[in-house]
């Protein structure tokens, strides 16, 4: 460890919900020579990985991608597709979907904003009711996330999407998949979405640097007809030398041999089998959860997220504090409670390039600090998920 930690023998588990741990595979593919970005090699690269993205997508539709984080591609969205004064939808279902309203507050949009208590997905029938009471519909896009990272809540998109079509309304359906895309199955064209929003540094095992958006025939022609002033973000310049196997400014190019290599990762698994290994791994450690004598921040049973479990812990007890035992002791990083969740929570991240051993040696430095810490609990969680893990 970096700074005044004293070193410490093995290799550091990275458990956040993200960035998370990249692959041998990756940092040798990422480990390529720079070369003309606008050469034969490089037109090759880029229009392989723009169709295989796609894929990963489920979609037929194009992808746009950017050098940015994650907030880049929410910003993009909106401003390829809306004007200043538009009215949106959002729904506040933790603290990444509270980040989103606060940016398109800063672009000068109105946002009527469904309130939530962080534990609970989107209600599609509250999102049916909002748009029933837009008569003149003037509500331009819905925009929801699909797997709130600070709360390890999963919105059910498809009802969202029917509720829309229920109510007749004609607003874009824009969806957040920055911590489910290739860790929890989700449907682009299927869904009847009009943009996804997705991050390289999560389910694509890649650090930190790309930003996706997915975007259909219906945004496209929002994009066309109008939105905001934008250039950086501009998806007409964006397809336009995509088409070619080209970038309209510098391209990350060794991300892109990452996520070449990545999209290869995940066709050799394949997909649905990625989406099985999360689900399996994350209900191991939510049977650790319960036989610690501890709560999860979500609640709905179908809503628990199959990329990571936030924790909370009992009254009086500082999951900061917690984290910090565990990070000295077994060398283990646990994600932090974020907003409202700020020291009453601690996340498990259990996506990306993850297997059972992996997972093992998570719950046991979670069990080792929940005594290290005096944290009241039950023993036997580690035990619990072994025992599911070996049933299964």
């Amino acid at each position: 460890m970096a700074g005044n930690q004293p070193y410490q023998a093995g290799r550091h588990f990275l458990q956040i919900p993200g960035p998370t741990n990249v692959p041998d595979r990756i940092l040798r593919a990422m480990d390529g020579p720079t070369i003309d970005h606008r050469g034969p090699a490089f037109e090759s690269l880029a229009l392989r990985v723009l169709d295989g993205i796609k894929g990963v997508f489920q979609t037929k539709a194009p992808v746009v991608i950017y050098p940015a984080s994650g907030t880049g591609a929410w910003e993009a969205a909106l401003v390829n597709t809306l004007a200043p004064g538009d009215r949106v939808l959002m729904v506040e279902t933790g603290q990444f979907a509270t980040l989103w309203k606060a940016l398109a507050d800063r672009l000068g949009l109105e946002v009527v904003f469904l309130q939530g208590d962080w534990r609970h997905g989107v209600n599609a029938q509250e999102i049916a009711a909002a748009l029933d009471e837009d008569k003149d519909k003037t509500i331009k896009a819905v925009c929801c996330v699909h797997n709130e990272t600070s709360t390890g809540v999963t919105s059910d998109i498809a009802a969202v999407r029917r509720a829309m079509d229920d109510a007749g309304h004609p607003a874009l359906l824009m969806v957040d998949t920055i911590s489910s895309l290739a860790s929890i199955d989700y449907r682009h064209d299927e869904w009847g979405v009009d943009v996804t929003i997705g991050g390289s540094q999560k389910g694509l095992m890649l650090p930190p640097g790309l930003s996706f958006n997915a975007v259909g025939e219906k945004a496209l022609a929002a994009h066309e007809a109008g939105g905001m002033t934008r250039s950086y973000w501009d998806w007409s310049a964006m397809l336009g030398a995509n088409k070619g196997g080209a970038f309209p400014y510098t391209p990350a190019t060794n991300l892109l041999y990452g996520l070449d290599e990545a999209i290869r990762m995940l066709n050799e698994e394949g997909l649905q089998n990625v989406f099985q290994r999360h689900a399996r791994l994350a209900e191991a450690t939510r049977r650790a959860v319960a036989a610690w004598g501890l709560e999860t921040v979500a609640q709905v049973d179908s809503e628990r997220s199959n990329s990571l479990t936030a924790v909370l812990l009992p009254d009086g007890h500082d999951a900061d504090a917690f984290r910090a035992v565990v990070l000295q002791r077994f060398n283990m990083s646990l994600g932090n409670g974020l907003g409202r969740l700020a020291g009453k929570a601690f996340r498990i991240g259990h996506l990306g390039d993850f297997n059972e051993l992996m997972l093992a040696g998570t719950l046991c430095g979670v069990e080792m600090g929940l005594a290290a810490a005096n944290v009241p609990h039950n023993r036997g969680g580690v035990q619990a998920a072994l025992d599911f893990l070996s049933e299964t």
